[in-house]
């Protein structure tokens, strides 16, 4: 089979791999789209310690099953899937809890570290277990099921964040993820969000996908702006989609007092925290990790047009050509939302 396999910091090939053979409780995928993640470009010139070369990456995929393991219940040769970027073992005190997003044997599709390598599915075939796959509806395109994952990461963190009715909520950070959220938000019932972004594109799209108001974080007098915007006290929620210093500073200053702040993004792996603004303002601070059961509900979202994930789509692309994307998304040049390999 063909793969596109980081061989060194930055560097691809499209390679001649073996077709996997799935274990007895596996699924083989013929992969039919795959996403290429921000973790993806973030990750792949070694900085992050999550993607430590050779290693076929991709996380955000969606295919056909070609074969399965002996022991599979469910499923059979045909079945339109997607599937988790989590490979949860389901047996630790975690997973009989429910919450698999924390399995202590946690692995991510695409992903190598220290712990484990685990290969994506940048590639016409990967293997994952049975119990993280997930059936699509016929009518929904393959391009569009990949975008299971990311929207299920936004639903995470909406549902982290407990929205109540008639709250405000801001969303700093208006990328892909962020956008996404701005649109589960929507969906659960929230009617004022607010969104941040440096970009001002991005911040058009926030509000044709559901943003009430949009700003640049150098906007003058942002904090009384937004204050003004929600009830003279600030947000309830602010979800920070960034991960950075100055992004997660912002959401603390934001929040009213007794409010919630839901961190999303890592892209530094520590930050500096305004303590003492979320110590005396007795803010409730909310960590979101990937997926704990939404994607039932992320692709009922898609299929039912609820979550747009066209307006997200950059272009669909060959695998052949996966190098170049990947190229020309970490030069940060053009304004890319999601790029999606197509293999075969």
């Amino acid at each position: 089979m063909k793969a596109l396999e980081l061989i060194s910091s930055s560097t691809f090939e499209l390679v001649e791999k073996a077709t996997p053979v799935p274990g007895p409780d596996d699924l083989l995928i013929a992969v039919k789209a795959c996403g290429i993640c921000g973790s993806d470009i973030h990750g792949m010139d070694g900085s992050s310690g999550r993607r430590i070369p050779p290693l076929v990456m991709g996380h955000e995929a969606a295919g056909v099953i070609e074969d399965c393991g002996s022991n599979v219940i469910g499923w059979t040769e045909g079945d339109r899937v997607t599937f988790d970027s989590t490979i949860y073992c389901g047996k630790c005190d975690y997973c009989r809890a429910g919450r698999v997003n924390l399995c202590v044997d946690r692995e991510v599709l695409g992903v190598s570290t220290t712990d484990f390598r685990r290969q994506g599915a940048f590639a016409d075939y990967v293997v994952v277990p049975s119990r993280i796959c997930h059936r699509i509806p016929e009518g929904l395109p393959f391009e569009e099921a990949a975008f299971a994952e990311p929207v299920s990461v936004a639903l995470h963190a909406v549902n982290r964040a407990h929205i109540a009715e008639g709250e405000s909520a801001v969303v700093v950070g208006a990328g892909l993820i962020g956008l996404l959220v701005i649109q589960s938000l929507r969906r659960s019932g929230c009617r004022n969000i607010i969104a941040i972004d440096l970009a001002e594109e991005r911040l058009k799209l926030a509000l044709q996908l559901g943003a009430s108001s949009a700003f640049r974080p150098d906007h003058d007098d942002l904090q009384n702006t937004i204050r003004s915007l929600t009830g003279g006290e600030g947000p309830e929620v602010v979800l920070e989609v960034v991960g950075i210093s100055s992004t997660v500073e912002l959401a603390v200053n934001l929040v009213r007092k007794g409010g919630r702040v839901c961190l999303v993004g890592n892209l530094a792996p520590s930050v500096q925290f305004p303590l003492q603004a979320a110590v005396t303002r007795e803010l409730d601070i909310l960590g979101s990790c990937a997926i704990n059961g939404e994607y039932p509900d992320a692709i009922a979202a898609i299929a039912a047009g609820e979550i747009d994930v066209r307006a997200l789509t950059s272009c669909v692309v060959p695998l052949a050509e996966g190098a170049s994307w990947f190229s020309r998304l970490e030069s940060g040049k053009e304004s890319l939302l999601k790029v999606i390999l197509q293999p075969g």
